[in-house]
């Protein structure tokens, strides 16, 4: 089931919820059942590959070993 977030129109408070797509929440905050299903931003594809190459890059400079693959940590030792 996806997340969605949603607007409570009593409280004017913004929340998220894992529901199914024709299914709509009580407001976690004030309890009411009047709340309105939000367009959410999507997530931008491709950037954990980056985040973990920056990463290996900065633990090779620090010495540490957790840059190294399975293969390369058995030869290190």
């Amino acid at each position: 089931m996806p997340i969605y977030d949603f607007h409570c129109l009593s409280c004017d408070r913004v929340f998220e919820r894992i529901v199914r797509a024709d299914a709509l929440p009580e407001c976690p905050h004030c309890g009411a059942a009047q709340v309105e299903k939000l367009v959410s931003m999507p997530a931008a594809p491709g950037k954990s590959a980056g985040i973990i190459a920056s990463a290996r890059r900065q633990a090779a400079k620090e010495g540490h070993f957790s840059h190294y693959n399975k293969a390369e940590k058995a030869r290190v030792k």
